[in-house]
């Protein structure tokens, strides 16, 4: 059964950049649409961005577009999350979630694995 570990979170200051790191075990990720999600203190968790499987199509929520950018590597069995020009309301806990189909949808959080999550805290 897929698992799925985030990693890269961690304290940054405003207009940095950082990559979060989404690694499977136990499954080829190449046949899942992967999503980054996050929630921030009190808010309720939100959708990044998402990669179809293979890689083909992405998506980005409004907030991150130009700044984020989401990719898959095959060899590592890793989707990475590239994340410039910081700033403090991309603070959150980070999660990946991946479902066994094609496409995906940046908002769409009915995803049957979800790894445990990372600490991203930007703040100056």
């Amino acid at each position: 059964q897929l698992q799925l570990v985030e990693s890269g979170g961690g304290l940054v200051r405003p207009g940095e950049s950082r990559r979060l790191f989404c690694e499977a075990t136990r499954a080829d990720l190449q046949y899942y649409a992967i999503n980054w999600f996050r929630q921030a203190p009190g808010k309720e968790r939100e959708g990044v961005s998402c990669i179809s499987a293979r890689g083909g199509r992405t998506q980005y929520v409004d907030s991150v577009k130009g700044r984020f950018t989401i990719s898959r590597d095959s060899a590592t069995n890793t989707v990475y999350l590239q994340m410039n020009s910081l700033k403090p309301e991309d603070t959150g806990v980070y999660y990946c979630a991946a479902d066994f189909r094609v496409e995906c949808t940046v908002s769409d959080a009915h995803m049957t694995t979800w790894g445990k999550g990372t600490l991203l805290t930007v703040s100056a």
